[in-house]
């Protein structure tokens, strides 16, 4: 039995060691919440969950943070599948231009940046609305061992990112017979 496919290689191992770093000291209380044993539970509760989803993906969701920075909620989500010649790693970038998006291999890093720049007008009768939304993204995976960064390719199209990550050949153990011998 083959132990390393029931543990999935942890490609996001370089990102929580940033986001590692980031963390505060010591938590400052909060405009709002009383020293009540129930808040603090509440706050306790919160942070435990932020520290959960975040291994996921997903930006926090705390009452105390309401607004979290644009790197957390621009961040593209991901899809990671392999097979037995090669990682497919699919990156959802709508509303991002082929252009805007830059991808680096560096030792074992996949680095993915990228620049989302979204601008709609509405104009009517009596009416103007404009919305805009822009920011920069970064997503960084921790490559497998057996992971080729020489032959990676990336394909955009309709929002999509495809990344091919091709894997190196294990080399099989080599048997040859032994002759027994008697004295």
């Amino acid at each position: 039995m083959d132990k390393s496919k029931l543990v999935p290689w942890n490609w996001f191992r370089k990102e929580q060691e940033q986001q590692a770093g980031n963390l505060p000291a010591a938590r400052v209380p909060v405009r709002g919440w009383y020293a009540s044993p129930l808040a603090q539970m509440h706050r306790e509760m919160d942070r435990m969950f932020d520290e959960l989803l975040q291994g996921f993906g997903v930006p926090p969701l705390s009452l105390n943070r309401p607004f979290a920075s644009p790197e957390k909620w621009l961040r593209p989500t991901l899809d990671i599948a392999a097979t037995d010649k090669e990682y497919a790693v699919s990156v959802e970038l709508p509303g991002v231009d082929k252009d805007d998006v830059r991808v680096e291999v560096a030792d074992e890093t996949l680095c993915i940046f990228g620049r989302k720049e979204q601008k709609k007008e509405d104009k009517q009768k009596d009416y103007y609305r404009m919305e805009r939304s822009y920011g920069s993204f970064q997503r960084v995976l921790h490559l497998p061992e057996d992971a080729d960064p020489e032959g990676i390719k990336a394909n955009f199209k309709n929002g999509v990112m495809k990344l091919s990550i091709p894997r190196k050949q294990s080399e099989k153990a080599r048997s040859r017979q032994i002759e027994v011998t008697a004295e």
